[in-house]
């Protein structure tokens, strides 16, 4: 069998600009020979010699933040080209505030109906257009227990509503 010189895969990045991948290569750590895309994005975008420069430059305990950083921004010019991450981040906002209104509203709504259970009081009742609709169902009269179109006045003392068995 003969024997190799070479026992590990050349990482993406060497793979991908078609060099020797040596022990001490920048980007072995962080462009593992599995995702080559992930080289292929950055390279396309910020140019191999630029991200070399950049990891020497930055301290190792934060290489690996930078190097996902570079890669999630290019990933996002590649679709946008024009905003990147910022459009990215622009929608979200967006989104955010949308969902802050409506959670807002919700809660206001949860605080009303909190509150007209707590006190008991129906705010339908003082609405001229459902107090027309009550009375038409209660036979010309509004029934001030209970304003409700579906119950035909059976909370009403003197209702003239038969029961199942047909006695009143």
């Amino acid at each position: 069998m003969a024997s190799s010189s070479y026992s590990n895969p050349p990482c993406a990045a060497c793979k991908f600009l078609r060099r020797k991948c040596l022990p001490s290569c920048t980007f072995a750590p962080y462009f593992p020979p599995e995702e080559p895309t992930k080289f292929a994005n950055v390279h396309k975008i910020f140019g191999a010699s630029n991200v070399s420069k950049l990891l020497n430059e930055i301290p190792p305990h934060q290489r690996e933040d930078a190097v996902n950083s570079l890669a999630y921004e290019a990933e996002a010019r590649l679709k946008d080209p024009v905003y990147g991450c910022v459009g990215a981040i622009s929608v979200l906002q967006r989104q955010v505030l949308h969902l802050q209104k409506e959670l807002d509203a919700t809660n206001a709504d949860l605080m009303l109906y909190a509150s007209n259970e707590v006190s008991h009081s129906y705010p339908l009742l003082s609405n001229p257009t459902f107090m027309r609709i009550n009375a038409q169902y209660n036979g010309g009269e509004p029934n001030p227990r209970y304003a409700s179109p579906w119950n035909n006045g059976s909370l009403n003392e003197n209702s003239n509503t038969t029961n199942a068995n047909g006695s009143m």
